[in-house]
């Protein structure tokens, strides 16, 4: 069997954890920051882990 290939996009905006979940950066912290509540802020600079729904997906993008 051929080795896989990383989807290299993937690979750059996730990381595995130590326990094979894996974690994301939140959306919508880049620009248009002035109208977001501080709070709202500080909570976009904690990242997260993917939804259930979506780890099948990302498991095949990121295998190594």
């Amino acid at each position: 069997m051929p080795k896989l290939k990383t989807n290299r996009g993937a690979a750059k905006r996730f990381k595995k954890t130590g326990s094979g979940k894996i974690k994301r950066r939140r959306s919508n912290s880049s620009h248009i920051l002035t109208k977001k509540s501080t709070k709202r802020k500080r909570r976009l600079r904690s990242s997260t882990l993917i939804d259930k729904a979506d780890l099948k997906k990302v498991r095949k993008l990121i295998p190594y």
